[in-house]
């Protein structure tokens, strides 16, 4: 366990992903009208989706970037938190409907419900609701998680309604393909301040601040010993977001006690993890960048 010095605020949450994208127009419509975000903006080829203010997905049009190549690091999924499942199971039966053979697979994790699809250009995503913090169980520090049948069908039949749902959700955890574990909690634990939830097998490992089950996750199921990524469609950047500017300058100041190299661009901490995965760390009062 860390000292709270070395700790990202307990209030610390997750901001938009930003994804690099092919073809801008199909992957506006998915996030828009499958998933059911609203359109913020479009402009220059870059579109902002989210709801109530809340950005959740920045697209960003590089048509001249390839595919990432198999095993090699990145985004494994972008998780949007839904408050109620009703609200999760509308979105779960507007993917379903409208992006068939999307789907691949759901789960019930003791803390969650989780439902995984993978966007037209292969992204991973997953659409998930939380059981109540008094629900989740801990043992030895470690967050108990499983990964349970949960029938698609079965769920939508008991909470899919007719009653309009538009309820606030944002992205509650990003889940990352990575290299290596141990340099994973090296970097995102030892040196950007979050702590461990759970080691999964040694092949995943879960980070969260404030004692949730997770707010970032890394594993090598299918990308162990990968090096740092090649420029490439997919990940561009994730976002988290603590409550103050001062939170942010600790959080950098941190950073270069490790030496790592990180730069402060317009009151935003930028880094990279061994990987050459992207996230900035920025005040929730700062304009999305």
């Amino acid at each position: 366990m860390n000292s709270n010095s070395q700790l990202l605020p307990a209030n610390a949450d997750m901001g938009a992903v930003t994804l690099w994208v092919s073809d801008l127009d199909q992957m506006i419509r998915y996030y828009r009208d499958g998933i059911g975000l609203t359109l913020f903006s479009e402009i220059n080829g870059r579109a902002l989706l989210g709801q109530a203010g809340t950005t959740i997905v920045i697209l960003e049009s590089k048509p001249e970037m390839k595919y990432a190549s198999p095993g090699q690091a990145g985004l494994f999924h972008t998780a949007i938190l839904f408050p109620t499942q009703s609200a999760l199971a509308k979105a779960v039966a507007s993917v379903a409907r409208q992006y068939p053979g999307t789907f691949t697979g759901s789960a019930d994790h003791l803390v969650s419900k989780a439902f995984y699809f993978n966007d037209p250009e292969g992204n991973g995503v997953e659409l998930y609701w939380d059981r109540d913090r008094n629900e989740w169980s801990w043992a030895h520090g470690s967050i108990e998680m499983d990964t349970i049948f949960l029938d698609p069908n079965e769920f939508l039949r008991e909470h899919l309604t007719e009653v309009p749902v538009d309820e606030a959700k944002k992205v509650g955890h990003v889940h990352l393909s990575v290299g290596s574990i141990a340099a994973a909690e090296e970097f995102y634990v030892k040196m950007l301040g979050f702590e461990k939830t759970l080691n999964w097998g040694g092949a995943a490992l879960f980070v969260s601040a404030g004692g949730y089950h997770h707010h970032m996750a890394m594993n090598t199921w299918r990308s162990k010993g990968a090096g740092k990524r090649q420029l490439a469609l997919g990940l561009g950047n994730v976002e988290i977001i603590l409550e103050s500017q001062d939170q942010v300058l600790e959080t950098k100041e941190r950073l270069t006690f490790y030496d790592l190299d990180s730069v402060l661009d317009s009151g935003i901490t930028k880094v990279e993890d061994p990987w050459g995965n992207q996230i900035s760390i920025k005040s929730a009062h700062s304009l999305t960048a």
